[in-house]
């Protein structure tokens, strides 16, 4: 499974991921094999690409909870968007609690990791889709760590609001009758958070949250000390939410990050990515589990039997060129052999024996998927 960019899209690609409408509702199934017209409807709807299979490629196994995940991320963004609008054109937030309550009650009480897929984003939605998912990487987060309700209701409410500044118009811009291009990113950042002062004022940790991950990561690029800043747990989870969802969502100008570049990234950098979040983390998302194709440092490619709790970077792995196993966690022997990346031409999830898997001394923990009644339909 690949993504592929919309002006590379061509006919008779099959579509690896299904595309819901705003109320959930099944539009496309997986597998569905693109037409001209098909590929006409993909740019009418913004799209910056989608999800392909490679041409013999069978169609990845998905489980109910995944299809939920794809279906919940539809939904709520539609409610996000005006929310945020709301907010932009009027400095009043009205549904954030709400929305945030909803975010946490799916995502902020998990006892498993799930499969966190990432979503169809067009120019107009990036923002709005970028600011839903980061929203419940931190439900997940804030939950592992064990953080107060109100801790994590106001984390998830300023991962929703974060980014608001990137969708407001300023004064400048409404004398200047359109965008200024000269505004950076940053500077948008900081006037958007100034406006969450009006709309939360009863919650000033919100903003509190948004600063100091807006200034944390800023630091990253200006090399500026911020030790003295007493960070907040709030935004020390939402850097790390925010990091690792822009680095692995589709993006209009490169290739997205897999996990496990995101992950090492993360693990990089401890000054601004807390360990302890960076864990927690871990401990919410599937990332390298077993069915996951690996490439090594050597260039050898394998599969993932079994995780590592202790090391994630370090599984157990069946080598594809002699079907030999080899655990990673036995650093005494394999200490110069590391997993450079996952392999992006085969989907991260594979159906596999798992009896057989657990005859020979493996532990692993089982998924149950459900079955696709696949039709071949055109995209109109």
């Amino acid at each position: 499974m690949r993504f592929v960019k919309t002006e590379d899209l061509k006919t008779g690609m099959r579509l690896a991921r299904p595309i819901y409408n705003k109320n959930g509702v099944l539009l496309y199934e997986r597998n569905s094999k693109l037409t001209n017209q098909g590929i006409v409807s993909v740019r009418n709807f913004g799209l910056l690409g989608i999800f392909i299979l490679e041409p013999a490629e069978p169609v990845p196994p998905m489980t109910r909870a995944d299809i939920e995940f794809e279906r919940f991320q539809t939904m709520c963004v539609f409610s996000i968007r005006e929310e945020l609008d709301t907010i932009a054109q009027n400095g009043r937030a009205q549904k954030t609690q709400m929305i945030a309550s909803d975010i946490i009650r799916n995502y902020g009480h998990l006892d498993a990791r799930i499969n966190f897929l990432q979503n169809l984003r067009s120019k107009e939605d990036y923002t709005y889709k970028h600011s839903l998912n980061v929203a419940i990487i931190c439900a997940m987060i804030t939950n592992v760590m064990n953080m107060m309700v109100e801790e994590q209701m106001e984390t998830v409410q300023a991962a929703l609001v974060h980014d608001i500044g990137k969708i407001m118009r300023f004064e400048e811009e409404v004398a200047a009758g359109g965008p200024l291009a000269d505004m950076t990113t940053e500077a948008r950042e900081i006037a958007g958070h100034a406006l969450l002062e009006t709309a939360f004022p009863s919650r000033p940790n919100i903003k509190r949250i948004c600063s100091q991950a807006q200034k944390m990561l800023a630091s990253l690029k200006t090399g500026e000390d911020i030790s003295d800043i007493r960070q907040v747990w709030g935004a020390r989870v939402l850097v790390v939410a925010e990091t690792y969802d822009r680095m692995t969502a589709m993006k209009m100008d490169e290739e997205p990050a897999s996990e496990v570049e995101a992950l090492k990234y993360l693990l990089s950098h401890p000054e601004i990515y807390n360990s302890n979040v960076v864990d927690a983390l871990i401990k919410s998302v599937n990332i390298l589990v077993p069915g996951v194709s690996v490439e090594l440092n050597t260039g050898e490619k394998a599969l993932v039997l079994a995780a590592n709790e202790q090391d994630i970077l370090r599984p157990m792995i069946l080598m594809f060129g002699d079907n030999s196993v080899i655990d990673l966690a036995d650093t005494d022997r394999y200490d110069d052999l590391e997993i450079k990346d996952i392999m992006r031409t085969l989907d991260n999830r594979h159906v596999m024996n798992m009896d057989l898997l657990k005859q020979t001394g493996i532990e692993v923990e089982e998924d149950e998927y459900v079955e696709d009644e696949y039709v071949e339909i055109p995209i109109i």
